[in-house]
């Protein structure tokens, strides 16, 4: 792996480096983080959407402790992700927190594509959709489609109108923009690099993304 890939702020850190993978457009790929960890995850090419799940390597409480969208809002009182946002679990526990982030702006609220739902959007299907990946990648840990929960979503742009109207618009990000997710408790990441061409989520064609875990 080489640092042609991406220049400037998004270059491999500074840091012992855990693991380094290029994801293919369409993949999913997942990871464990020790608490304390970091994930930076890049945007290789500009507008590419990463569906992202979290979830805690323990159960609590005997459940399988997991991201919780609503938490996530509530907390902060404020819908999008960024610098500084804490993504919490369904018993308000902090999991991961954003400690750097060149874009701004991250998605929270649309979930992820799946076939049934572009089928209904759109009358047609992409040939893969984040469930899927999500569904193959989650089994690797032991988890079931049931896990499969609203999730996160970098680099996707779903601004919300005055009349609540929400909509996939043209993503802000740019090659090379990143966003670094410190792990607060052991985590199992899973991300699916979005497989969508049918709306703007991965910019009218999915391309690679980058994921760095470092401490």
């Amino acid at each position: 792996m080489t640092d042609t890939l991406i220049t400037g702020a998004a270059a491999r850190p500074d840091a012992e480096i855990i693991e380094d993978t290029i994801v293919a457009p369409c993949a999913p790929w997942s990871a464990v983080l020790k608490k304390g960890q970091t994930l930076r995850l890049i945007d290789l090419e500009g507008q590419q959407a990463i569906d992202f799940l979290c979830f805690g390597t323990d159960p609590h409480q005997n459940q399988v402790e997991r991201y919780h969208m609503p938490n996530t809002i509530k907390v902060p009182k404020h819908i999008f992700l960024e610098k500084g946002t804490v993504l919490y679990s369904q018993f308000a526990r902090p999991m991961m927190t954003i400690t750097d982030d060149s874009c701004g702006g991250h998605d929270t609220i649309f979930g992820c594509c799946s076939f049934a739902v572009d089928q209904v959007r759109y009358g047609k299907q992409n040939a893969e959709c984040c469930q899927r990946n999500f569904e193959r990648e989650m089994e690797k840990h032991g988890l079931g489609p049931e896990h499969v929960v609203a999730n996160a979503n970098f680099f996707m742009n779903v601004p919300i109108g005055s009349d609540g109207h929400v909509e996939i618009t043209d993503s802000q990000s740019r090659a090379g923009d990143f966003v670094d997710l410190r792990a607060e408790m052991d985590v199992i990441a899973v991300l699916s690099n979005c497989p969508q061409e049918l709306n703007a989520a991965a910019g009218g064609g999915p391309s690679p993304i980058r994921a760095i875990i470092f401490q």
